[in-house]
């Protein structure tokens, strides 16, 4: 099974937890990941498809592949699922948010005391939806690549997140690291398989990283997917 036959999901950038009409719960993901490993796919892959939260609009210019924009965690959960079909590969680069306002008010919240309590929901786990699906047998041949942007324990987590959702790879990001942030346009990263291999990758530019990254997507999709 060969990447170009494959149809590649990529998701990158931020979403949106509105409080009110002006204000919202998000984080400075600037979605330069996502489109690095969407550019690399469009290269190699039958077709791209890239679902992204509210990034800048000049990164997507020009772009060949289908960009698809989506607000919330919940719009990018629904999209995903509309995408992913047998032989799709699906690259999870996106930071979506954890945490949704249990009530968004209609009107803008005005500053009345020194003090406010809002109370929030967990947000889909959009990885974990997917894995109960593949289990249920609602998907078939879904290759998936979490990515796991730590401060502290780093593997620890990023194994976790590995077993926990059932994924054939995850990629670690310490983002406390300067040059390994969001928004910056390098990264370093390491890569661990569900096979228990890893790789180590240094501070390289994310379209680097991106490119290493579908290099070892390739070389187990057919031993993953059989």
């Amino acid at each position: 099974m060969l990447l170009s036959e494959q149809r590649l999901i990529v998701t990158g950038g931020p979403t949106r937890e509105w409080l009110d009409p002006v204000r919202f719960i998000s984080n400075p993901s600037s979605g330069k990941m996502g489109v690095a490993i969407a550019d690399e796919s469009y290269k190699r892959a039958r077709e791209t498809i890239f679902i992204h939260g509210p990034i800048d609009a000049s990164l997507l210019t020009n772009k060949k592949y289908r960009c698809v924009p989506v607000e919330t965690t919940a719009d990018m959960l629904s999209a995903v699922k509309r995408e992913v079909m047998l032989n799709a590969v699906l690259i999870m680069a996106a930071a979506p948010a954890d945490y949704s306002p249990v009530k968004k008010s209609v009107e803008k919240i005005k500053k009345t005391g020194e003090r406010i309590t809002i109370e929030f929901n967990r947000t889909p786990d959009i990885l974990k939806e997917l894995a109960a699906m593949k289990k249920n047998g609602l998907i078939k041949n879904l290759f998936t690549v979490g990515f796991a942007a730590e401060t502290n324990n780093l593997e620890e987590y990023a194994l976790t997140k590995l077993h926990d959702k059932n994924l054939d790879m995850i990629c670690l990001n310490d983002v406390s690291r300067s040059g390994a942030g969001f928004g910056s346009d390098t990264n370093s990263t390491t890569i661990f398989m569900k096979d228990g291999s890893r790789i180590e990758l240094p501070m390289i530019s994310k379209h680097e990283i991106a490119a290493r990254l579908l290099d070892e997507v390739e070389i187990r999709l057919p031993k993953y997917l059989i």
